[in-house]
């Protein structure tokens, strides 16, 4: 008898790399992707959910997309379309998804499929946490429920890559994030520092792994937009794809080769700083741990299951 599937729900504001992770997981053969939850961040809640039904459209897959919150918690909304395209899939004017979201609101279906796996639910979290703090308001026995939720967000090193302090996702809702961080739900938090250097997609390598197959095809095409993005802005030597690396390590926690438990706050008054992840690697402050942190990873297994999932 076979192993039974791990259970992932995936929260997502989909644009192109969390497109990636997204077929990463839904291609698992090890995963059952339950549910998938949009919220605004890249692009507007609507084309979010859009691009994600879109994905699960592609890759044939049987799970079902719930729309989220419109808006941060507590501040406007502000997309990320300088870095993905208008459409967040590098402006492809893909043709509309027959699938249709589901019903249910996203804040109500993380708190309905997580207390109906509890115990053994993955949640990746690949965009601002606006759902998932509203959920845990709502509901926080919630925190409680979560097998391990891997956040694609922050910074364990100061890397910002939206203002010099703050990654994107935390820095769109850092209410959310402090929320989430204080809940006492198991975290691993993995910044997006961990997408750079060597860990970036080369062109070399983006045009090998578009010849794998329709899948790859469309996931090198739609970060079209996130590579100039990359090389020109960030100027690094190829595409940054922080969702999909968060991705992998959910998949395979081996590729998180450096693990640590600290007491991380996240900044909400400052403007300089907003978003900021605070990590008291040293514990001066003397506050008890809440997250653990990826301070580093396998960057060679990250592009092999990269490549073993897109090509599958």
């Amino acid at each position: 008898m076979s192993d039974p599937k791990r259970i992932f729900v995936i929260d997502t504001d989909t644009a192109s790399d969390d497109a990636v992770a997204l077929m990463m997981a839904l291609r698992a053969p090890d995963v059952q992707v339950v549910g998938i939850t949009s919220v605004a961040g890249n692009v507007d809640v609507q084309q979010a959910t859009r691009n994600a039904l879109t994905v699960v459209e592609r890759c044939n897959a049987d799970a079902p997309v719930y729309v989220g919150l419109a808006k941060p918690l507590l501040r406007p909304a502000s997309d990320a379309t300088f870095f993905h395209g208008h459409d967040g899939m590098g402006d492809l004017n893909l043709a509309p998804p027959r699938l249709q979201p589901a019903g249910l609101h996203a804040v109500d279906a993380l708190i309905k499929l997580i207390g109906e796996y509890a115990g053994h639910v993955t949640l990746v979290t690949l965009g601002p946490l606006t759902n998932v703090a509203a959920a845990l308001i709502k509901a926080p026995e919630m925190a409680r429920q979560v097998q391990q939720c891997y956040i694609m967000g922050g910074a364990a090193n100061t890397i910002g890559n939206i203002t010099p302090a703050a990654e994107y996702n935390i820095w769109c809702d850092p209410e959310a994030a402090r929320i989430v961080f204080h809940s006492s739900m198991p975290v691993l938090m993995i910044g997006h520092e961990h997408s750079l250097g060597n860990a970036v997609l080369t062109r070399v390598e983006l045009d090998d792994i578009r010849t794998l197959g329709p899948i790859a095809e469309l996931a090198v095409d739609c970060n079209a937009a996130a590579y100039r993005a990359s090389t020109e802005w960030l100027h690094e030597a190829g595409l940054t794809q922080p969702d999909p690396v968060a991705m992998s390590i959910a998949l395979d926690p081996t590729i998180c080769t450096v693990r640590e438990t600290h007491y991380v706050d996240v900044e909400t008054q400052s403007e300089l700083t907003r978003g900021m992840t605070v990590v008291d690697r040293f514990e001066v402050l003397k506050r008890p741990p809440n997250i653990d942190v990826c301070y580093a990873i396998d960057v060679e297994r990250w592009k092999s299951l990269l490549r073993e999932l897109l090509g599958g």
